[in-house]
């Protein structure tokens, strides 16, 4: 994923946090901010160190970068997101991780509809 579409200063952070709306599932919460005249999203990732050492909070950030990096084309642009993983997310594999940000993106009204069967990846 491209570095200018990832949140990385904390005033951004504390920003989405404050005035961003938030949506939630076991594994994940999400928060949305939009932003004006904003072409793209960005996303900013935050993984506890109570999740796991450094190998597994990194697997997880993998993971999630990967699977907005699938999304992107049903992603909203213009908006920042920040996904904070919740403890379940230490113990998935990689399509569960997409499966379960795209119900919390889906539950956030931010995802576009897709085209039945289109689910690449998949065979």
């Amino acid at each position: 994923m491209k570095k200018e579409l990832r949140i990385k200063k904390n005033k951004d952070f504390q920003e989405v946090f404050k005035k961003g709306k938030s949506f939630a599932n076991r594994q994940f919460v999400v928060y949305v901010l939009r932003k004006e005249g904003q072409e793209t999203f960005r996303i900013g990732l935050s993984v506890s160190k109570k999740l796991g050492n450094a190998v597994t909070r990194n697997r997880i950030k993998r993971y999630i970068r990967q699977s907005f990096l699938e999304l992107q084309e049903d992603i909203h642009t213009g908006k920042d997101y920040v996904i904070v993983a919740r403890k379940p997310a230490a113990d998935m594999e990689m399509l569960e991780v997409k499966k379960s940000l795209e119900h919390v993106l889906k539950v956030a009204r931010v995802l576009n509809k897709r085209n039945p069967g289109h689910n690449e990846g998949v065979k």
